[in-house]
């Protein structure tokens, strides 16, 4: 069954995200050795069941680590390296259909050609006329070179654009501050007691090396997920008022590693082409001696993503049309509808966009991170926001407001009225990757015992999506520490009755730059989707 297991994860890999690594190490039978940083969370081991998933998902997220470089000179630069794109197969002109590969080979500073894989490369086909784009995948050869895979699923003008996010030398930093220093960010809680106050430092998992240092133990009795904070010298553990994020720790990096976080140099830059970056594709033109010569000639393993941008619009490659949704149709959409919306700030984006069509009544907190709440008894719409627990890094909140979304969706009834829509990436990218494993199993449990008492209830899982970046926010939340936790979430919830909003795609494909908070185009086109599932078109 684990082999099955991880036979699956490895064919999902291959067809739906970036640098598919085709050849895993073989797996070790039995539990993964545990997560060892000498910290009080050293007690949460696995099962023998969760220790088996925890590997095939670790194995499936493996990344090919690079010799140690000794210089900058020896890393991969973006300016000096160059891409091509192929030829048709059998010199055709290309046509809707069919599938465009560009090979990129990199370079270090000094113009040679790298031999080891690793760097992370995202890639984009577009067209600014028609408002048109989609995401490629890069498949790593693991020798210097990367293919860029495309469908053409456009009439006219198309054009690609490779960038190198970070070097593979880069990805091999952000590896271990992920494995070696989680301590990396901090949070505080404010105890209070009469005009008597206390601060004190928490977090998911407190070093030893103060053992005499007594602690405030808060770890949740339903899900097991643990946190701590030092415990306040005059003050007892229950006066805890409030959860605030505390800061990040300086200097992780060396002066020689903090050369490969550059803006402008290699983060985030774009990797030119040797000859031309555009091709025309032209109509859709099927004739017997056409298939018979695509019998004959295969082309690369044919990718699909998850949809594109044409006109502006999204549309799915899962066979149903998108639906546009205007003020009118979205209150007859949400009409006896509950919406439960739980997560980070990407999901409250989903809120307030659909608050501005609940106008009756809005109950808002004083804080960003609610809860909040839009109601419209008219129409019987309900739509409901709260932010997940801990870690969460925000400026203040409330520490009875924190709620473990595996404890909240228990409290659901669900049933077809009952939508529920997450959102959990953005604030575990420092932490390691078994603590994002651990959340989401809680989650997936949860959802099971939902959809079994409430049968009809739709669940919406919106993935990670790319962001801005510089050197402090790449050490902390690189888009590379997204893309792990978004094959994660993938495979943990592979198999469920859930509708998937595939963020990082939309934010891929769309021309707008990368920002944590997606614009408004982006945001209309994902509630669209959502909205699509909720009131499918009636079949004439």
């Amino acid at each position: 069954l684990w082999q099955e297991f991880l036979e699956m994860i490895t064919t999902i890999q291959c067809h739906s995200h970036p640098h598919f690594k085709p050849d895993l190490p073989s797996p070790q039978k039995g539990p993964r050795p545990p997560y060892n940083n000498h910290t009080i969370c050293s007690h949460l081991e696995p099962t023998p069941d969760e220790a088996l998933e925890d590997r095939a998902l670790l194995d499936a997220i493996a990344w090919p680590k690079p010799p140690a470089p000794t210089s900058l000179n020896q890393t991969s630069d973006p300016v000096h390296s160059l891409f091509t794109i192929l030829p048709s197969k059998g010199g055709r002109e290309r046509r809707v259909g069919d599938q465009l590969e560009a090979l990129v080979q990199m370079q270090d500073f000094q113009g040679r050609p790298k031999h080891y894989g690793g760097d992370f490369l995202v890639a984009r086909l577009h067209s600014p006329e028609l408002g048109a784009g989609v995401a490629g995948t890069v498949v790593d050869h693991l020798n210097g070179s990367y293919s860029a895979l495309f469908p053409l699923l456009w009439e006219g003008p198309a054009q690609v654009t490779i960038t190198m996010v970070h070097s593979s030398e880069a990805v091999a930093v952000l590896q271990r501050l992920r494995e070696q220093r989680s301590d990396r960010f901090f949070f505080r809680s404010l105890f209070r007691s009469g005009k008597l106050s206390e601060t004190s430092v928490c977090n998911m998992c407190l070093p030893h090396n103060r053992p005499q240092e007594p602690l405030c133990n808060y770890t949740d009795l339903h899900t097991g997920e643990p946190w701590y904070c030092l415990k306040p010298k005059r003050l007892s553990c229950d006066t805890r008022i409030n959860h605030q994020r505390g800061g990040n720790t300086n200097d992780l990096v060396t002066h020689k590693e903090a050369l490969l976080f550059q803006s402008l140099v290699n983060i985030k830059v774009v990797v030119h082409a040797s000859g031309p970056d555009r091709i025309d594709v032209l109509p859709k033109k099927i004739d017997d001696q056409e298939l018979e010569n695509r019998s004959i000639e295969p082309g690369p393993v044919q990718y699909n993503p998850s949809g594109y941008y044409y006109k502006g619009s999204w549309r799915s490659f899962d066979g149903t049309p998108v639906r546009q949704f205007d003020a009118k149709s979205i209150t007859q959409c949400l009409t006896g509808k509950v919406i439960n919306m739980y997560g980070d700030s990407t999901m409250r984006q989903w809120f307030e966009y659909l608050r501005a069509f609940v106008p009756e009544f809005n109950l808002r907190s004083t804080s960003w991170t609610g809860p909040l709440m839009a109601v419209d008894s008219q129409h019987n719409i309900l739509l409901k926001y709260r932010c997940h627990n801990v870690p969460i890094s925000v400026p203040t909140i409330i520490a009875s407001e924190l709620r473990y979304v595996a404890n909240e969706l228990d409290r659901l009834p669900g049933g077809p009225n009952t939508v529920v829509a997450l959102s959990l990436w953005a604030h575990f990218t420092p932490f390691p990757v078994e603590v994002y494993i651990r959340r989401m199993r809680h989650i997936r449990r949860a959802l099971e015992r939902l959809l079994a008492r409430g049968p009809g209830t739709l669940v919406v899982i919106r993935s990670a999506n790319l962001r801005a970046l510089d050197k402090e926010l790449s050490l902390n939340h690189s888009d590379w520490f997204s893309l792990q936790l978004d094959r994660v979430l993938r495979n943990m919830f592979m198999g469920l009755a859930v509708v998937f909003v595939d963020a990082w795609e939309m934010t891929l494909a769309h021309h707008s730059p990368h920002n944590l908070h997606p614009p408004p185009d982006v945001i209309k086109n994902m509630i669209n989707l959502v909205l699509t599932q909720v009131c499918p078109a009636k079949k004439s």
